[in-house]
C-alpha cells in the first residue's frame, strides 16, 4: 500500500486517534488505511457526505475504522 494512502487516513483522523493508530505496528496501520478506503468506496452516506465536503466524509470514514477497531 503506497504511504500517501496511510498519511491521508492519519490526517483524517483526529489528534487523539492519530496518536492511538501510529502506535500500533506499521502492518497494522496499512490494514486500517485499507479499512478506512473500503469504508470510503462502500458507503453511499459517505458518498453523499463527501460531494459536500470529501474532508469531511474521510473524517467520519477513519472514525468508524478506529471505533471498530479500538472499540
Amino acid at each position: 500500500m503506497p504511504i500517501d494512502t496511510l498519511e491521508r487516513f492519519l490526517t483524517a483522523l483526529s489528534p487523539r486517534d492519530r496518536e492511538r493508530v501510529r502506535q500500533q505496528p506499521h502492518d497494522e496501520q496499512e490494514r486500517l488505511a485499507a479499512a478506512w478506503e473500503q469504508e470510503l468506496r462502500e458507503d453511499t452516506d459517505l458518498d453523499t457526505l463527501s460531494e459536500l465536503s470529501p474532508a469531511a466524509a474521510e473524517s467520519e470514514a477513519a472514525k468508524r475504522v478506529v471505533e471498530g477497531r479500538f472499540a
